[in-house]
Parts: structure tokens; C-alpha cells; sequence
């Protein structure tokens, strides 16, 4: 039996969304690919960490059985996002200052490049939204019959109209299209993850690593799936595991990281993120474990110009340590869904976790519950793109 671990990103709705997408997609690759896929009903773990269901799949006579577990953190996200605009103005000027001085924002730029425009610019949208409420409470204070107030009064109420105005902004831009308060908490987050303030996540990576651990020799293979901010995630909790037992995958269970939508540089490139960039060294030159990277050059919501230990600064991996699949954006879906979905960037930034038009194409669900092995799937691709390798991925 395969063993999936699933990491999802900076996300606080119930993980039942997840297995309801993973349900969904199934239903539709089975029909597009002309395979059975069946899946279970989900199950919470006894310990709250973890949503699992079982997957089987039959093609050509053959079947496949897996076991997906999708590592609950929606509590820890509900409590930082979103957060009140009180903690967001008063932690945000030191935050931005620190990472400018440091010259985090240059190297930040160089390495994202889009990713980086979508982040400044949510954070702007912030500043203006900020500056444009308290001149809209100005204006009611001076414009309005309170301009008959005590002057102390009135100018004691502009903060508190400010404030009320700025929190129903933010409420109505929470979410599509400009979801500036969960980019602008999941800054947060990933910075002070970085800076070891976080110390909820650090605490949660703990028994998901033991029981990533405790699959070896159990499972056929093991797969470790990191989307979006878990891509970092993902490999810290492998770091956890070789800390304490340097032979983890060396011994007969194959085993495999897959990163989706990466952001690594994006908390690897903070001066502060010692610990992270060490578990990236480590796991990033241990060739025991299969690393692959999926990519979308149309997902600006992730980092992918080169190999993530390169671009975060670290002395380069050996050559063909990471293979990376490229995915085009027509090959998921019709081009005509892809002109009217190009903005929504969220929902591009989770296209990958979803069936493919293109028989041929890269799959989420054929890829994690198909019958090719999925580190056999990924030593190939890593053969081919070693054989025609260039600066850009080595």
C-alpha cells in the first residue's frame, strides 16, 4: 500500500474541503482516463492531526491502493488569520522595516520576481486602504454635522470611525479577488515561522513526522506532498526524521518529496530562518530521498525559477538531485476557462491538485493513486531532465 502525506498551505477551512476535492477530481479522472477510482470516507485521526481516507484504483487489471493523510493545521491558521487590524498595525512597520534592512526585499525580488509584485502590492492595497479610512473618517468628522463636536472629541472619534471603516474593507477584500488579508497574515505567519515565533506549527510538525517515520517498512513507498507554504513545511518535517535516524529511506522503503506550488525562498531567504535553510541543506543533499518539483510558470502565487537550495542562497546541490516537471496551464484545463480564471489566482495556485484535459498530462490524482510507483515516476523524470540539464535548474 502507498502512503500519501499530504501537507496543505496557509488555509483555515475544514479539511473535509480537501477530501471533498480530492473526491471531485477522482470522479473526473476516472472518467477522463477510463479507470476505476474509488474513494473512502475520511476519518479524523484520534490525536486531531490528521484527515485520512483510503484510495483504490484499478487499471488494466491492476490495482492500487493507497492510503492519504492530509495533516490538519486549519487551527492553527484561524488563529492568525485573519487577525484583527489592531495586531496587523501594529506588527507590520517592524516586520517590513526588518526585512528591507536586512536586504531580504532585494534578494526576495530576484528570486520570485511575480511573486514578489503580488505580495508588495497586497501589502500596499493594506497601506492604502489603511490611509484611505482614516481620510474617509476625517472627512465624516469635518464634512458631517459632528463638525459640531468638541475638538478633542472629534478628533478622539477619527481613529474609532478609522477603524470600524478599515475593518469593513478588509472584511469585503478578505477573499477574491484581492484576498489581501490572507496574504498579508500568511506574510506574517511565514516570517515569524522563520524567526522561531511560531511556535504552534513547530509543535504539530512533531508527531506528523514520527508518524511519517513509523510508515517506513509498513508501506510500499512513501510520498510527502507539500503545497504552497507547506513546500517548507514539508521538508522540515523530513530534517525532524534524518536528525534522529540518518538511515530514514535507506532502508528498502522508497521514499519521495513532492513540492507544489513552492514558496521556499520566500521564508528561506530571511536572515532569521536559520533553522530552515539548515533543514534544506540537509534534506536537499540527502539523495536518498527522491525530491520533486512541479511547477506552473502561470501560478504567480509560487516561486520556480530555479532549484529552491540554489535560490535560497546555499552552496548549489549536486547535479540531478532535484527533478522538476514543468506543467502548462492548457494541458489542465480548456483555454477558454484559462481566460476567464487567469486573475483568480488562488484558484490557478490549486489547478494543479485537480484532473488534467490531456490524457498525456500531468495528473494529481493519476499521479498519487496510479499504478506506477510514484518514486519510479519520479527517478524518470529526473533522468530525462538531467540528460538536457541547464544553469536554470542545477
Amino acid at each position: 500500500m502507498r502512503q500519501v502525506f499530504y501537507l496543505p498551505g496557509f488555509d483555515p477551512r475544514e479539511p473535509e474541503t480537501y477530501w471533498g476535492l480530492f473526491r471531485r477530481e477522482s470522479r473526473i479522472t476516472a472518467e477522463r482516463r477510463g479507470v476505476a477510482i474509488t474513494v473512502g470516507d475520511p476519518v479524523r485521526s484520534a490525536d486531531g492531526i490528521s484527515l485520512d481516507w483510503d484510495v483504490r484504483s484499478e487499471a488494466d487489471g491492476d490495482a492500487t491502493r493507497v492510503r492519504y493523510s492530509l495533516l490538519r493545521w486549519d487551527d492553527i491558521v484561524r488563529a492568525r488569520f485573519p487577525r484583527s487590524n489592531l495586531r496587523r498595525l501594529t506588527s507590520l512597520p517592524g516586520l517590513w522595516w526588518r526585512l528591507w534592512r536586512s536586504g531580504y526585499l532585494r534578494r526576495f525580488q530576484r528570486e520570485a520576481r511575480r511573486f514578489y509584485r503580488v505580495i508588495v502590492s497586497v501589502h500596499q492595497f493594506y497601506l492604502v486602504f489603511v490611509l484611505a479610512s482614516l481620510g474617509l473618517a476625517v472627512a465624516a468628522v469635518a464634512l458631517t454635522p459632528l463638525s459640531g463636536l468638541p475638538m478633542l472629541a472629534g478628533a478622539a472619534l477619527v481613529p474609532v470611525l478609522a477603524y470600524a471603516i478599515l475593518a469593513l474593507v478588509m472584511h469585503l477584500t478578505r477573499g477574491k479577488p484581492l484576498y489581501v488579508a490572507h496574504l498579508v497574515d500568511d506574510t506574517t505567519f511565514t516570517h515569524d515561522h522563520a524567526a522561531g515565533r511560531e511556535t504552534a506549527m513547530r509543535e504539530r510538525l512533531g508527531p506528523w513526522a514520527e508518524r511519517i517515520r513509523a510508515a517506513e517498512g509498513r508501506a510500499s513507498e512513501i510520498v510527502v506532498i507539500g503545497h504552497s507554504s507547506s513546500s517548507f513545511l514539508a521538508f522540515e518535517c523530513l530534517d525532524r526524521i534524518l536528525t534522529v535516524d540518518p538511515g530514514f529511506g535507506r532502508r528498502g522503503t522508497p521514499v519521495t518529496l513532492v513540492t507544489i506550488g513552492s514558496v521556499i525562498p520566500w521564508i528561506t531567504l530571511d536572515p532569521r530562518a536559520e533553522e530552515t535553510r539548515r533543514a534544506l541543506d540537509r534534506v536537499g543533499r540527502d539523495g536518498a530521498i527522491g525530491w520533486l518539483d512541479i511547477r506552473a510558470n502561470w501560478d504567480w502565487l509560487s516561486i520556480h525559477l530555479r532549484d529552491p537550495v540554489s535560490a535560497s542562497g546555499l552552496p548549489s546541490p549536486p547535479l540531478g538531485r532535484f527533478a522538476v516537471m514543468r506543467v502548462e496551464i492548457e494541458d489542465l484545463i480548456e483555454p477558454d476557462l484559462v481566460a476567464r480564471r487567469r486573475w483568480n489566482l488562488f484558484r490557478m495556485h490549486f489547478q494543479l491538485l485537480m484532473s488534467s484535459r490531456a490524457p498525456d498530462a500531468f495528473d494529481y490524482v493519476a499521479f498519487v493513486a496510479g499504478p506506477m510507483p510514484v518514486h519510479e515516476a519520479v527517478e524518470r523524470c529526473r533522468t530525462q531532465r538531467s540528460t538536457a540539464a541547464s544553469e536554470e535548474f542545477t
